[in-house]
């Protein structure tokens, strides 16, 4: 489909959001987002669809039928200066079973944002979580987020109270480590980590922190486990 110049170069500098058919890749519905979103999450039982907007420092809530905007919330509302850096959110995971966003904000000391997903209001910010605590993964039905940093760390937080259980630094190899993403088993209490400083993905037991297996990878950035492909053992 060819456009008119003018609104090509709309297009380009636009933000969007593209539904697929999975099997076809047939691109179903646009939806459009007037500020860049960089991650993204869906409530699959309100049908609404997150995104972070990383360079806005804050998160907008879309109707996934509609395309229509149904709130937005500044995260951090601190003015960018030399000696001042708002967080940014990166990643982000919605707990269908309770309505609540969690948003990873990232900066050399990180927190994790709880947000209301049905007023669409910040409920606390959870602190400590360590240098660019990027990784963010939920499980739901076991009450427990985990999250993952450039300090090497996994940390093990609970949804009921909000307040990290537990932090593991996962290999003590005198490397530098920056564990970017993580990906849950959560039949098995596994957690599948990449690791952007080394070229593999580490198998972790969720329920102390030991590492189970490394998993070699040309490069190791982000991870996705798909419970049901997983062949029985």
């Amino acid at each position: 489909m060819a456009l008119p110049l003018r609104k090509a170069a709309n297009w380009i500098k636009a933000a969007w959001f593209i539904v697929l058919i999975p099997v076809t890749l047939e691109v179903t519905q646009a939806i459009h987002n007037d500020l860049k979103p960089f991650g993204a999450t869906i409530n699959n039982t309100t049908q609404t669809l997150w995104f972070g907007n990383t360079v806005n420092s804050a998160v907008t809530a879309i109707d996934a039928k509609t395309g229509e905007v149904k709130g937005r919330l500044v995260l951090d509302d601190r003015k960018r200066t030399e000696e001042v850096r708002p967080l940014q959110p990166r990643e982000l995971v919605a707990d269908d079973a309770t309505n609540t966003v969690y948003i990873s904000g990232i900066g050399k000391e990180s927190v994790i944002w709880v947000v209301d997903g049905e007023n669409i209001k910040l409920k606390t910010a959870i602190q400590n979580t360590g240098k660019m605590s990027t990784g963010l993964a939920l499980d739901s039905k076991g009450k427990r987020l985990y999250t993952t940093n450039a300090d090497g760390e996994l940390i093990t937080i609970d949804t009921a109270d909000n307040k990290i259980l537990s932090r593991k630094k996962l290999l003590d190899d005198g490397k530098e480590h920056f564990f970017i993403n993580i990906s849950l088993d959560t039949n098995n209490q596994r957690a599948f980590i990449t690791d952007s400083k080394a070229a593999e993905v580490l198998v972790v037991d969720t329920r102390n922190g030991n590492i189970l297996a490394k998993v070699a990878a040309p490069e190791s950035l982000a991870v996705l486990f798909n419970q049901r492909v997983m062949k029985p053992t």
